[in-house]
């Protein structure tokens, strides 16, 4: 009698046992978020498996079902566990006999968070290679180049046998190389963006060649044209340049001798090109004027009397202002005779004859004063 009531007890703290792990796991699993991951097969992932980031366990598999070609696998995210909207799930396999387990990947660090019923596509999500399938692919290998394959005959050994004649000795020198291939990477590396910058530049270079193609083909017609002449000129070419390069030693030659004069020379020559420099509006003026002069100075040259013809009026060399044709720079003027009358010719219109003690304030002249001398009258008397 005691034994069944033993047995019943017992068997009634069971059932509340089990009753109580029953509502703590589906009190845990309702709290849970639940996400679908999808693979292309699933092996060793049951239910219950775990669920980890970064090797630490954040939940449970909750169920493992085939879904058409792919597996569909539930996973139970603990409450308070923060996974990236973008998150995708690998399966592990620690060691070969041991249980995998789903990994979801990358870590949260901030953002937008996977959602309660969100879906892990197969084409996102990774599984790992198989003991059998890496002996099937060593062995489809070895196959592929064992001595029915590659190495039938014997062409596989032969290269080996070359390859390992080529490096013997050469270690240190194929160390050397990739060293300086690293170094070569880093220096790449550090210059990304100027050697980008370049090929961009590049790129356009090309694209205008290519826009321009009729031109570039022009130019190189007729480049081709210019080097074939030079071709066949090249004797006479050869020719100028060898006399060119005597004439130019022959120069240095004449500067190294008279350096001293031809410094004194340059010397002399300052003052005189800054008088050019100083007068250069009145050369200017002079060449423009020049060609008339000339021009009008042959046309006046009589070669049969070998004489320079020309008319003048008297009448302009008088500075007075009533007369027609006079000047008036100084206002004061002489009068001639009419040649032979013996007499005083008539004034002109506007002068009056000036006084003996006026003409002795008049500038001496080049010819002496015959007749009478006018001048022009002004208010007050007469100037």
């Amino acid at each position: 009698m005691n034994l069944r009531r033993a047995l019943g007890i017992t068997t009634g703290l069971a059932l509340v046992a089990v009753a109580g792990a029953s509502g703590v796991i589906a009190l845990d699993e309702s709290r849970a978020t639940r996400i679908t991951a999808r693979f292309d097969r699933a092996t060793g992932v049951y239910e219950g498996s775990d669920l980890r980031v970064l090797g630490v366990r954040v939940g449970t598999v909750g169920s493992v079902r085939p879904r058409g070609k792919e597996v569909e696998v539930t996973l139970l995210i603990d409450e308070g566990v923060r996974v990236p909207a973008g998150a995708h799930a690998v399966i592990v396999a620690p060691s070969v006999v041991a249980d995998r387990y789903v990994q979801l990947a990358p870590a949260y660090t901030g953002g937008p968070e996977i959602r309660e019923g969100a879906v892990l596509p197969a084409a996102r999500n990774a599984t790992p290679l198989e003991v059998d399938q890496l002996y099937a692919s060593i062995t489809e290998l070895s196959e592929a180049l064992g001595p029915k394959g590659a190495n039938a005959d014997g062409a596989l050994a032969g290269l080996l046998d070359t390859g390992a004649a080529n490096l013997r000795g050469n270690g240190k020198a194929i160390g050397d190389s990739i060293e300086q291939f690293g170094k070569a990477a880093r220096t790449l590396d550090r210059s990304s963006g100027d050697l980008f910058a370049t090929l961009t530049h590049l790129q356009a270079f090309t694209t205008m060649l290519k826009n321009n193609d009729g031109d570039v083909r022009t130019a190189e017609q007729r480049l081709a044209t210019v080097t074939g002449f030079l071709a066949e000129d090249k004797e006479n070419l050869g020719a100028a340049l060898k006399e060119l390069g005597t004439a130019l030693a022959r120069v240095k030659t004449f500067i190294e001798d008279n350096r001293g004069s031809l410094k004194k020379n340059v010397d002399l020559l300052a003052p005189l090109t800054r008088t050019l420099v100083d007068q250069r509006a009145s050369l200017a003026e002079a060449l423009d004027t020049a060609p008339l002069a000339a021009g009008n100075a042959l046309k006046a040259y009589d070669p049969v009397h070998r004489t320079l013809n020309g008319r003048a009026n008297i009448n302009e060399l008088s500075f007075g202002t009533g007369v027609p044709g006079a000047g008036a720079a100084t206002g004061t003027g002489t009068g001639t005779g009419v040649p032979g009358t013996g007499g005083a010719a008539p004034a002109p219109d506007g002068l009056v004859p000036l006084t003996p003690d006026r003409r002795a304030d008049l500038p001496a002249l080049p010819l002496p004063v015959a007749g009478t001398v006018y001048g022009t009258p002004e208010k007050g008397g007469v100037r």
